[in-house]
């Protein structure tokens, strides 16, 4: 199974979740950019507000694919201080990395809500979706900061994901849901035919399409206009 682009893979997504339809306590929250095609489609389908999740993966200094910890946006910080003491990273280069990340994390807040404060997520049923589970460490950092903000349900959403990565976030999320679990996964983009990097401008086109009206599910591609 392949889907042809992002967008195809969220309606196959949104296919599975569809028992969210038409419920005021949903908002679809998207990690950029990859995640935002998908969760366009579904936050359509479901008629459910579509809002981004910025989270910046504080990784290991020589081994950025570890994550040690996380920021996001709300001023959560979150480590892994299991990870810390194993590779004795010290907290001065923590700090580093935590100030070089948060300046990128205010860079793209600003790029994609234009100073609009991330929307109220207490009481809220949360789906957080990304175009793909490869080693999950972006979307278990999402989860764990999203603890510290939200008090209700968090779905983790993707149209395709790795086993062994969808079994690890059923420990920290209340549902994890993807429409493909290959058994040999490899990499996310082997699953799309067409996979090119989402672009900031196509980001901001879609959370404008979404806040300011409905569109249908065969938006041009999703580019932004000139």
């Amino acid at each position: 199974m392949k889907f042809h682009n992002r967008a195809d893979g969220g309606r196959h997504l949104a296919a599975r979740l569809r028992a969210y339809a038409n419920q005021p306590d949903v908002i679809v929250l998207a990690l950029p950019r990859g995640g935002v095609p998908v969760a366009f489609e579904v936050a359509q389908v479901l008629n459910a507000p579509l809002d981004v999740f910025l989270v910046r993966k504080i990784g290991v200094p020589f081994h950025p694919e570890l994550a040690m910890g996380a920021i996001a946006e709300g001023g959560v910080r979150v480590l892994n201080r299991q990870i810390i003491d194993e590779t004795h990273i010290a907290p001065s280069t923590i700090d580093q990395i935590v100030a070089r990340e948060g300046i990128e994390l205010e860079r793209r807040s600003r790029m994609y809500r234009g100073g609009r404060e991330l929307p109220p997520l207490k009481g809220r049923t949360i789906i957080l979706v990304d175009d793909g589970l490869a080693t999950g460490a972006t979307m278990e950092a999402a989860v764990r900061a999203l603890r510290q903000l939200a008090d209700g349900k968090i779905i983790v959403a993707a149209p395709v994901g790795a086993a062994d990565t969808c079994q690890r976030l059923h420990r920290i999320a209340d549902e994890v849901i993807c429409a493909f679990v290959p058994e040999s996964f490899t990499a996310v983009g082997l699953w799309y035919e067409r996979f090119e990097e989402t672009t900031d401008d196509e980001v901001r086109h879609l959370l404008a399409l979404a806040g300011g009206q409905r569109a249908t599910a065969e938006v041009a591609i999703y580019r932004a206009p000139p």
